[in-house]
């Protein structure tokens, strides 16, 4: 006779830590989108957005080096911000670390450094390299995206790309 409470408790077991496990992973999906609206460390900038790409090949081995010192790389998940908002997103000042910046756009959200800084053309806050362009318009045949939400964000622990 204990051996059915036995199986039985086991079992309960068993099923709980399924649930759990089940929770807790699609906590941690949902988890990252919820820091990021946590971590929004300032009023969003709505304006258009262009693309970048200051690679000129010959010129300098590696690509020329962004505000932080970085080399500028079109795979990465990176953008310059407008030189007037650089106070904004924390300094972007060379050699300092990269500050972060969740982007809105055409119903689509990523994150990126902002590691660089320029006078960008009227009308624009933000230049996306290839890779980030890319996510909001694959096609690259836009060229400019318009009501484009940046929201600087705290901290320097995010991963880079879509979210949600």
């Amino acid at each position: 006779m204990m051996l059915f409470p036995s199986s039985a408790a086991i079992c309960g077991a068993l099923v709980a830590l399924v649930v759990s496990v089940t929770v807790a992973r699609s906590e941690t999906r949902g988890g990252h989108a919820n820091a990021v609206v946590d971590a929004a460390s300032g009023e969003a900038v709505v304006g258009a957005a262009s693309t970048y790409n200051p690679f000129k090949p010959g010129k300098e081995e590696g690509g020329p080096k962004t505000a932080s010192g970085e080399r500028y790389d079109p795979s990465d998940w990176a953008a310059a911000i407008k030189t007037t908002l650089r106070r904004k997103f924390g300094g972007v000042l060379f050699g300092a670390r990269p500050k972060f910046a969740l982007v809105e756009a055409a119903g689509k959200k990523v994150i990126v450094k902002i590691n660089d800084v320029g006078p960008l053309r009227p009308g624009r806050i933000i230049d996306f390299n290839e890779r980030t362009m890319r996510h909001f318009d694959p096609s690259l045949e836009r060229g400019v995206i318009k009501d484009v939400k940046v929201i600087p964000l705290a901290g320097d622990n995010w991963t880079l790309g879509p979210v949600g």
